[in-house]
């Protein structure tokens, strides 16, 4: 692997990559996937050996299930991206959240909540945290209320930042000194940054989740999820956790992921340059009420943007001053913009954002009747806006 002190770029293009044989001294460029379901022991004492290990926490390999050099490769990208020490796989994004609170939650115990966080956050909290014992209460991030909400029992502040629908910037070093105040972890979402140009942990979160689905992967072809903490109790309990609940991603999708992200620091950039030359073509028409995007100078949180990231990507939310039955024409008018839940891949998606899920979201003014949410993907930025004023002007009629 190559050496931590080289470029994050250099990094990903050196982690995780084939080794020489030492018989024929060649090495295909990339690591092949390495599948199995059964590891075998060459003798007794190796398997002891192996079961020592794992008793002690560390992460050993005694069934197909903890994945091979495939899998061990990708976890080294993560830990490159986020800055962390430990990374624990998971099969999907939500399932690296799922992950993480039954990881740093025990029954009776209450976690603090962003009230911008991905949506199925709430399904997991009613469907089974709370049937477990353990207590959500949502708060509004950048309000200073965390003093008063902190309980006896209080043992996790969870936040996404940016957010997930309307992309607020949190203050992610204020959020970790106030967690440091009162004893409590503080996780953070980073799917929007994908350790590439956002690095929680280095901003005092002690764990970060990531939807490697997105960005990482980068091509709508993969489900996958990832646990980066750089805290050695933490990381003890996330990998007992991870083995005890039977997570497995397949050596296939960890080998798209490896292949996804050695484009990853030419496709964000490229991302955050057509998204911001489409915030400029909406800004300019009068059915646009207000653009979410954080490298937008105009944005809110742009001062923190520019603090605490090194790039943007191609995520936006816009309000329209558009009916409801206006909006819905103006999504199914679109032409490249594919209508979608996910995003990070190469291609335009649009979503149109319920104003009932915008409801519990206390950065949310309530003074639109129509919110989209746009990934602006890889292809021409003025095609792009081409195909939106067409939609726009449907919409209009």
């Amino acid at each position: 692997m190559a050496s931590p002190s080289k470029h994050l770029d250099t990094l990903l293009q050196h982690t995780g990559i084939a080794d020489f044989d030492p018989a024929t001294g060649a090495a295909p460029v990339g690591l092949p996937p390495v599948r199995t379901s059964t590891v075998r022991f060459q003798n007794l004492d190796a398997l002891d050996n192996a079961e020592r290990r794992k008793a002690a926490g560390e992460r050993v390999v005694a069934y197909g299930r903890m994945g091979l050099d495939t899998h061990v490769a990708l976890e080294d990208v993560f830990k490159h991206l986020e800055q962390g020490t430990h990374c624990y796989l998971a099969p999907s994004g939500l399932s690296a959240i799922t992950l993480a609170f039954m990881s740093l939650l025990s029954a009776g115990e209450h976690a603090l909540v962003a009230d911008n966080v991905y949506g199925p956050v709430h399904a997991l909290d009613q469907a089974v945290l709370g049937r477990l014992g353990i207590e959500i209460t949502y708060f509004a991030p950048n309000h200073d209320d965390i003093d008063a909400l902190v309980r006896p029992n209080t043992k996790l502040i969870y936040v996404e930042s940016p957010g997930s629908l309307l992309f607020e910037m949190l203050d992610i070093p204020a959020l970790a000194e106030k967690a440091r105040q009162h004893g409590l972890v503080l996780a953070s979402d980073n799917t929007w940054g994908s350790g590439y140009i956002y690095q929680p942990l280095a901003l005092g979160a002690q764990v970060s989740v990531v939807a490697g689905t997105k960005y990482v992967g980068g091509h709508s072809d993969l489900m996958l999820g990832a646990v980066v903490t750089n805290d050695e109790e933490l990381a003890r309990r996330i990998n007992k956790t991870q083995y005890a609940m039977g997570y497995s991603i397949s050596a296939d999708d960890a080998w798209l992921a490896l292949r996804g992200v050695r484009t990853l620091p030419l496709r964000m950039p490229q991302h955050a340059r057509n998204a911001l030359q489409v915030c400029e073509f909406l800004a300019a028409r009068p059915e646009v009420a207000r653009i979410y995007h954080p490298a937008l100078p105009s944005d809110p949180g742009h001062a923190l943007w520019q603090r605490d990231c090194t790039g943007s990507n191609g995520m936006m939310s816009v309000a329209l001053r558009l009916a409801p039955a206006q909006a819905r024409v103006f999504v199914d008018s679109l032409r490249l913009f594919s209508i979608g839940y996910s995003w990070g891949g190469f291609e335009s998606l649009v979503q149109l954002v319920s104003l009932q899920m915008l409801a519990g979201h206390r950065y949310w003014q309530g003074d639109a009747q129509a919110v989209v949410r746009l990934h602006i993907g890889l292809e021409s930025p003025q095609d792009l806006i081409d195909d939106l004023r067409q939609a726009l002007d449907m919409a209009g009629r």
